[in-house]
């Protein structure tokens, strides 16, 4: 299928945008489905995990994962995917630890101490999805960002795979289950005979992982909604193509929901572009935008907010400092996305369909929780009591003025 060429400037890259957008197919709704299997878990326990299990297509096989089997799908990785995955556990752990803050104190005027702390939460979730073939690369992106963070207990749930199992070891995960769908997410989300609840629940997922996810978010954290996965390419004409057109052929991987852009002020880059991409004689969702400049570049960026953008040559790399909605900023003709989706250290999990414009990607602060510690002595509790109480006094609150108030009756100004 031929790419889809489009033209936009400053003006009109919102339209632009809006139209890619609209390439997208919009997803069957499956809440009422979810809903049912989230309130049978809740009321079956591992029973009614199992059940679906069998139901969907899984093994029916003891939820929980041993010992001796991860151990033993240790032993079927190949030397060359092992040293691959430690690389990436080693890269994304590096990079996960220095996302974390220092704790920070501040004392203030009237002398109460605040103390700003980051503290991680008891126990997290990575779910790695099945499907057509394993993820070993998401378990690595959740259980190493968590075991970065401080969590006490990191499991794991997804369809059972040796590369699952053996990635999953690796990475350190205390527990493993075998379940999928939005029937592990209930189990993870509200506990089983077997499972016990978690705090916070990470990793993709279809549709229905999805869904769950959202259904049980007042009851545990969770990194986001995942839709389909995009990529965009920012270039100039001062590039080598074959590489790019094979980061846009790669992101097309992920299935024909996953929309692919290139956008250049370059006319003559864009025409190279699309015989590359038109002789793959592939399928999804393909689009080449010619901008009438820069400005006209950086505008359709900033609105589509790809989940992945990349930006080579001079013109493109030029506009890196004026980035703000990409999930993930790639700079220069050799950062492919696919080196950010396994081993350079990023994290994969980022936010799509255009939600980089409030959301980020998997990080350490996914597992922690912010927390202010303030301590208040005597002269700084009468100095904020004279503050406060007038302030409760005119939200009609009197037992609030009342409870600052006995603080300047036993500590009188002198």
């Amino acid at each position: 299928m031929p790419a889809e060429r489009l033209t936009c400037d400053a003006a009109t890259a919102a339209q632009t945008v809006a139209h890619v957008r609209a390439l997208v197919p919009e997803p069957a709704s499956v809440a009422d489905a979810v809903r049912e299997i989230i309130a049978g878990v809740r009321a079956g326990g591992d029973a009614a995990v199992l059940d679906y299990e069998r139901r969907f297509g899984g093994s029916g096989q003891p939820l929980r994962v041993d010992d001796a089997e991860l151990a033993a799908a240790r032993e079927t990785l190949s030397p060359a995917v092992r040293a691959g995955l430690e690389v990436a556990i080693d890269n994304v752990g590096a990079v996960a630890r220095a996302g974390l803050d220092p704790e920070r104190e501040v004392t203030l005027e009237q002398g109460q101490r605040v103390r700003l702390r980051e503290v991680p939460v008891r126990r997290a979730a990575v779910y790695a999805p099945g499907g057509k073939n394993p993820y070993p690369s998401s378990v690595v992106m959740g259980v190493v960002t968590a075991r970065a963070a401080g969590v006490d207990e990191v499991v794991v749930a997804a369809p059972p795979h040796p590369l699952i199992l053996a990635a999953a070891s690796l990475c350190g995960a205390d527990e493993v289950y075998r379940m999928g769908g939005a029937q592990a997410i209930a189990a993870l989300a509200h506990g089983t005979e077997t499972v016990r609840p978690v705090d916070v629940i990470v990793g993709p997922g279809n549709l229905y992982v999805q869904e769950a996810k959202v259904q049980v978010s007042g009851r545990v954290g969770i990194d986001g909604f995942a839709g389909p996965s995009d990529l965009c390419v920012a270039l100039s004409g001062d590039v080598e193509i074959e590489p790019l057109a094979l980061d846009l052929l790669a992101q097309a991987e992920h299935g024909d929901d996953s929309p692919v852009v290139a956008i250049s002020d370059d006319a003559g880059v864009l025409d190279a572009l699309a015989a590359r991409l038109d002789a793959d004689g592939g399928t999804g969702i393909r689009v080449l935008v010619h901008a009438a400049d820069s400005e006209g570049i950086l505008a359709f960026l900033e609105g589509f907010a790809a989940e992945h953008l990349q930006l080579a040559g001079s013109v493109a790399e030029a506009l890196a400092p004026r980035i703000r909605t990409a999930g993930l900023l790639l700079v220069g003709q050799h950062s492919g996305t696919a080196f950010s989706d396994y081993v350079a250290g990023s994290n994969h999990t980022l936010p799509t369909d255009g939600r980089g414009r409030f959301a980020s990607g998997l990080s350490a602060r996914d597992f922690r929780r912010r927390m202010a510690e303030v301590t208040i002595d005597a002269a700084a509790a009468d100095a904020l009591a004279r503050a406060g109480v007038p302030i409760a006094e005119s939200e009609g609150f009197r037992a609030h003025a009342a409870s600052m108030a006995a603080r300047i009756r036993q500590n009188p100004p002198r």
